[in-house]
């Protein structure tokens, strides 16, 4: 029941909406879901940092010094 209610809701803010409004709420849409790829981008980025320093840190750890760097 609550369904038919909240579609008239919507058509109704709809239909009294300017167009600069509709396009201004897309775009903040759009904004948002471009914010969260960044965060997620940034969050692959950190954790392959994380995996590199981790692996760099067991070489040094296995290898005598001198010999990582082929000297």
């Amino acid at each position: 029941m609550q369904y038919p209610v909240r579609a008239a809701l919507l058509a109704l803010v709809v239909a009294t909406c300017s167009g600069c409004t509709v396009i201004t709420i897309g775009a903040a849409a759009a904004s948002v879901a471009v914010t969260a790829g960044s965060l997620a981008v940034d969050a692959a980025v950190g954790a392959a940092k994380v995996t590199g320093a981790v692996a760099g840190a067991a070489v040094d750890a296995v290898l005598p010094s001198g010999e990582a760097a082929g000297q």
